[in-house]
């Protein structure tokens, strides 16, 4: 019984490498561990091996002991803890008797080291000893006998989801993710200590979540001068920065300047452009490791890293300045020393537990506190039965929602919130776009009335809130990936038919959870997404007894991609992708297989795969299609590798791409084969075809077309061009060799259009498609809007000003995600703020509605032009161009330029920037041609006051534009650090 217990309790949880993590202890005289958390990476493996525990057996139960073995074997990085990390650690014990050992102190133990137990005993155990060794007295749990369990598995997942992590000085869960720099002493008398110095790094980095959105490492070593070994965002995996420091040489020099090393720091590494994140909030850290005592002043730079927020943690030998260190170091108590660097391994599970340990000191220049798991946005739309049979549960229903809202993150780019109430109509309270704040959303709930009428139209009032609340007009995010939730709340059976407007609503990627009285909670459980999602109360004034399950499935619902609810709610900073390879395998590519393998091999090299990042399928086809492995037949990278190469080509004809094509829709883009379609993962096929098709392709390119898949195709000149034209998901997505030999000349050309494509899905819901696909994060962008501030614009200017207001309300602002400058000119360019000027939407909106018209002629647009080349899309200035961000200039002239336009105009493009044009009847409109990237991209009105009729028209061709990258594109060229020179990157 306890065996099937924990099959249960795993069978809820969301198994994963980088989910949840699962180990199993059997104990009785000596503890046994069956698996650790690090030995499964699927829910299958672990589901396999606890069905076949056999009972270990033995006596006495040392029940302290098993508690001790766990804290020091189990929750450890080595084993698979990401305690360090941030991760709750749970422990859930089931024993059947009383201790003969001692179990207070290892309890204690796990609870110092933040590990939540739950206890769970039979009448054979000793009731008050569980309670001592759970974390709290109601997390210990009681049945008759083991056979009893499945009575308490919700109690017990109820209390695992709701649970309030009490943080402690020792608990490592304050800190999430964390940028830290290493600063070592590389001068001549650390010379014989370096390599230990070395493998002091490698081991702490090791015991750390690398990655870009987690923890982030850079080195500097120093002796007269510091030297950046590699920065905070030079780096994106453990495996790179192990090798860089593996081969890390001394650096050698005199005297030893440990403040202008600390200095260098400051400025240079712990940076916006350099990786820092500390102005999104991530802990700042510094390991300084010193062999001696500095020959300038330390104090005035270890002050100013201090006033940045920067946690600073001193380490040196018996020939450091121990007072100099700790006055450096944040606290004293963070200075820790060694006789030799060849000591370092004994403290370095103390800086570890300092690391875990430290209390960060928000000052206003640092937001550290900022690690926010509840971060994931959610848009929520309430409908209350307001009909006449809820009269007297309606104050219970209110007080609800005024719970449920209190739990949410209201905000503009948080949480959203609207509430519709209906009977035989409906009436919308407020839309998710009316409030911004929660007070004002509390204020509006506290004040509902009862609306009252008859009969009950549920299944109207799910159809409207589908066609009129959950609307971009009305506030929804859903284009945006942000999910959809309805929560109704019902006291009766519905008049009209609910069954259409909920299949609508759950098409739509609408997430529905239900509650309902004795009078309705069979078609509320038909209604909800799924019947978990739906709760029952005899009446209304009962729903505080429901509360806490429902919040339970509202906060922490893992939706799988099953028909009925389609949004998996999306973590949109990893962008994901199934990517399917289509291999034309007919007795034509035989001698080009070999080059068709290899190149599928390379691709793949550059996808992050994983059962949640990438997934890869195979299809080689020729007469028939034939899979070679699904989407979810391999989860590592190393598999799918391992399986290319050894792919044999299968031969045969005719070729029938068209059959091909219609398969890979049936069979292989389904949620049985892996397809994450339904959870808004892109979905891309790439066919690599060595002839003409002998079946009709047209029906299936148009089937996938409308499933939403991004079809890549590319042929050699025995193909035939059109039909893989007409395949492609755009005629621009088709490739062309000669022979395959040539593939990887379009290797990057393929990465590149995958990387860019624009998804215009016609079928699926906005919701389930991310309108560009980027490898790593949401798309960015830097936009620079450029006005004309000449006498001629004076009565023009409020609607140009009006005009960015709205093209900044679509974009998503944030030091990360997009940046936003406004230059003025006439005579002369004058900018009102640059890229890095501002991080959120509020503040470029607050000055941009201050703007005031400029004046002044002539109207020199060409020195205008010059002006943001030159110092706008600048790196100084907070332009990403470097970074491959996309640079977008849109100017906004009433005039003809008196000065000439063509050069700085063609500097702007050879800098890769897309210029979009706008004008009115006063302006050239040839002019403003050749200034855009694109005649089409330049744009007219009769007057400025008409500038909303071209507002969509624009945003359209901002989303829709493909960057082609020039040889003086920022996307391939890097800067050499050394010798400042401008390098192409391999």
């Amino acid at each position: 019984a306890m065996r099937d217990f924990v099959q249960r309790v795993v069978e809820t949880l969301s198994v994963d490498e980088n989910k949840d993590r699962v180990a199993v202890v059997q104990y009785s005289r000596d503890p046994a561990a069956q698996f650790y958390l690090n030995t499964y990476t699927t829910k299958g493996e672990i589901l396999n091996t606890v069905r076949g525990l056999r009972h270990k057996g033995g006596r006495p139960l040392n029940t302290g002991a098993a508690l001790q073995y766990v804290r020091d074997n189990v929750f450890t990085a080595s084993s698979g803890s990401r305690r360090l990390e941030g991760v709750p650690q749970l422990l859930i014990l089931l024993s059947g008797g009383r201790s003969v050992d001692n179990v207070d102190t290892p309890a204690s133990a796990l609870k110092e080291l933040g590990v939540l137990v739950f206890g769970i005993g039979t009448r054979s155990s000793d009731s008050r000893e569980l309670q001592r060794i759970s974390h709290d007295p109601s997390y210990a749990l009681s049945v008759s006998d083991f056979t009893d369990l499945p009575s308490i598995q919700q109690q017990l997942l109820s209390s695992v989801e709701a649970v309030v992590i009490d943080v402690t000085p020792e608990s490592p869960t304050v800190l999430g993710i964390k940028d830290v720099v290493f600063l070592l002493d590389g001068s001549d008398g650390t010379r014989n200590g370096f390599p230990a110095m070395r493998d002091f790094v490698q081991r702490v980095v090791e015991t750390l979540s690398v990655d870009e959105n987690k923890d982030r490492v850079a080195v500097v070593q120093y002796s007269r001068d510091p030297a950046a070994q590699f920065y905070l965002n030079t780096y994106t995996t453990k495996g790179e920065i192990l090798n860089t420091v593996r081969g890390l040489r001394h650096k050698g020099g005199r005297p030893l300047n440990t403040g202008a090393a600390l200095q260098y720091v400051r400025d240079n590494v712990f940076t916006a452009s350099s990786g820092s994140r500390r102005l999104e909030g991530v802990p700042q850290l510094l390991i300084l490791l010193s062999g001696g005592r500095s020959v300038d002043n330390v104090d005035t730079p270890a002050s100013a890293l201090k006033e940045l927020g920067v946690l600073v943690f001193g380490i040196g030998t018996r020939s450091s300045d121990s007072r100099e260190l700790q006055r450096i170091s944040h606290d004293p108590s963070y200075a820790l020393s060694v006789s030799d660097f060849t000591d370092l391994p004994s403290i370095q599970q103390q800086l570890l537990s300092s690391v875990e340990a430290v209390v960060i000191d928000v000052t206003p220049e640092s937001p550290t506190v900022l690690v926010d798991h509840d971060t994931a946005r959610k848009d929520v739309v309430f409908l209350l039965d307001g009909s006449d049979g809820t009269r007297n549960g309606f104050p219970a229903m209110r007080d609800f929602v005024q719970r449920v809202v209190e739990k949410l993150n209201v905000g503009g780019d948080k949480d959203r919130v609207s509430v519709v109430q209906y009977g035989r109509d409906q009436e919308v309270h407020f839309y998710l776009n009316t409030y911004s704040t929660k007070g004002d959303i509390l204020d509006i709930v506290r004040g509902l009335r009862h609306r009252r009428g008859r009969p009950l139209n549920t299944g109207a009032a799910l159809q409207y809130v589908r066609d009129n609340v959950f609307t971009a007009s009305s506030g929804s995010r859903s284009q945006e990936g942000v999910p959809q939730m309805l929560i109704l709340l019902s006291g009766g059976r519905s008049n009209d038919n609910v069954d259409i407007p909920v299949s609508a609503l759950k098409e739509s990627g609408v997430l529905i959870f239900g509650i309902g009285n004795r009078n309705s909670s069979k078609e509320v459980q038909r209604i909800a997404s799924d019947p978990s999602f739906s709760q029952s109360v005899s009446e209304f004034s009962d729903l505080p007894s429901v509360q806490d399950k429902f919040f339970s499935s509202l906060f922490t619902v893992h939706v799988g991609a099953t028909t009925i609810s389609p949004t998996v709610i999306v973590d949109l900073s990893i962008a994901r992708k199934d990517v399917v390879f289509l291999l034309d395998g007919s007795d034509g590519t035989r001698n080009g297989f070999p080059e068709m393998r290899d190149f599928v091999q390379r691709v793949v090299e550059k996808l992050t795969v994983g059962e949640n990042r990438d997934r890869v399928s195979v299809v080689q086809y020729s007469r028939e299609p034939e899979v070679h492995f699904y989407l979810n037949t391999y989860t590592r990278k190393e598999e799918v590798v391992d399986t290319v190469r050894g792919l044999k080509h299968k031969g045969g004809r005719p070729l029938n791409t068209g059959a091909a094509l219609q398969y890979v829709r049936d069979y292989v883009y389904a949620a049985s084969s892996g397809s994450r379609r339904l959870e808004s993962v892109p979905q891309i096929l790439i066919l690599i075809n060595g002839g003409r098709s002998f079946d009709n392709v047209d029906e299936p390119a148009s089937a996938l077309k409308e499933l939403g898949v991004l079809v890549f195709g590319i042929g050699t000149r025995s193909s035939d061009s059109r039909e893989l034209q007409k395949i492609s998901y755009d005629p621009s997505y088709a490739l062309s060799v000669s022979e395959f030999t040539d593939l990887p000349n379009i290797q990057q050309q393929l990465l590149s259009a995958m990387n860019t494509a624009i998804i215009q899905d016609t079928t699926m819901p906005p919701t389930l498609i991310p309108t560009i696909l980027v490898e790593s994060q949401a798309p960015r962008r830097d936009v620079v809007f450029l006005l004309d501030g000449s006498d001629g614009t004076r009565s023009g200017f409020p609607a140009m000003r009006d005009f960015v207001q709205r093209v900044v309300e679509t974009l998503s602002v944030d030091e990360n995600k997009d940046r936003v400058a406004v230059v003025q000119y006439s005579r002369d360019p004058a900018a009102q703020f640059y890229l890095n000027t501002y991080t959120t939407k509020g503040e470029i909106l607050n000055t941009v509605r201050g703007l005031r018209h400029k004046g002044g002629r002539p109207l020199n647009t060409g020195a205008a032009l010059q002006y943001v080349r030159d110092n706008v899309f600048t790196a100084s200035s907070g332009s990403r161009r470097l970074e491959g961000v996309p640079q977008l200039l849109i100017l906004l002239s009433g005039g003809r330029s008196v000065d000439n336009v063509d050069t700085p105009a063609s500097a702007l493009k050879e800098l890769g920037v897309l210029v979009f044009g706008i004008g009115t009847r006063s302006s050239d409109s040839r002019e403003l041609q050749r200034i855009s990237h694109d005649p089409s991209y330049a744009l007219s009105v009769s007057d400025f006051t008409d500038l909303p009729s071209i507002q969509q028209q624009l945003l359209s061709s901002v989303e829709a534009v493909v960057i082609d990258v020039t040889p003086e594109s920022p996307t391939v060229l890097g800067m050499c650090y050394h010798c400042e020179l401008r390098v192409r990157m391999c």
